[in-house]
């Protein structure tokens, strides 16, 4: 719930920023002046692509929390029982311990959302954010890829 806010609360200000910048990017345009007006376009290109991240970076939050909220559901999150720094963060030789089965489960199932999510999990206890999310991004691709029930 914390981190929920947290995006929020950043959400709100990069727009709040994004709206000062933009804003500022009209009156320079408005000067006249040619500097001013190549400002302008390098502040609202900036401004597009610090948009375009935090859409990204929304979608893919909910998108896992969407996972999150199925596993949980289905019982197949995994417990968290490792012990913990005293900021929150699982101690990372216990996680390592842990990983070997969540890579092996990927490596027996590798069509498997739910096996490449607890494999995001354990990447991220075990401090790996850049492969956590690789490995998130790869469940939400094979959760949207699955197969529709025959009705």
């Amino acid at each position: 719930m914390r981190g929920r806010v947290a995006a929020i609360v950043m959400a709100v200000l990069l727009v709040l920023y994004l709206v000062l910048v933009i804003r500022y990017g009209v009156l320079l345009i408005a000067s006249g002046v040619a500097v001013g007006v190549i400002m302008a376009v390098a502040l609202f290109v900036l401004s597009a692509i610090a948009a375009w991240a935090l859409l990204r970076e929304l979608w893919f939050g909910v998108q896992t929390q969407r996972l999150v909220r199925i596993l949980e559901t289905e019982g197949g999150l995994p417990v968290d029982d490792l012990p913990h720094r005293a900021s929150g963060r699982p101690l990372r030789d216990a996680a390592d311990e842990e990983f070997p089965q969540y890579k092996s489960d990927v490596e027996a199932e590798p069509a498997s959302w739910r096996a490449w999510f607890r494999l995001g999990l354990a990447y991220d206890a075990s401090g790996d954010r850049r492969r956590a999310r690789r490995a998130m991004r790869e469940a939400i691709k094979l959760h949207g890829a699955r197969p529709t029930p025959n009705r």
